[in-house]
């Protein structure tokens, strides 16, 4: 689903302008990036957490010219679900063998 279906459903679901959510969605989106980049965290009960993931100093290798490469450590921005949620996807899209 891309953003602007969502955008869609949300506004059938609601019956609010599609307009109007749009530029909810893009706030919503925008206010979460600011606060990742802040380094602080976003916590939505029943769906997940935004949070910035440390990543340790290691070596890497460039394969095409074979040479070592030090990254130091780094944030990257990550989404864990929250087990009510994970549990309810387990639940409702079992494979069927």
């Amino acid at each position: 689903m891309r953003k602007l279906e969502l955008i869609n459903k949300v506004s059938r679901a609601t019956g609010i302008d599609r307009q109007d959510v749009d530029e909810i969605v893009e706030a919503t989106i925008h206010t979460i990036k600011k606060v990742l980049i802040k380094g602080d965290s976003v916590f939505i009960r029943g769906f997940g957490s935004f949070v910035n993931k440390k990543r340790a100093k290691k070596t890497a290798r460039n394969i095409s010219t074979n040479t070592a490469l030090i990254l130091e450590a780094h944030y990257v921005p990550s989404f864990k679900p929250s087990k009510k949620f994970v549990k309810s996807v387990k639940e409702n899209n079992k494979v069927n063998d």
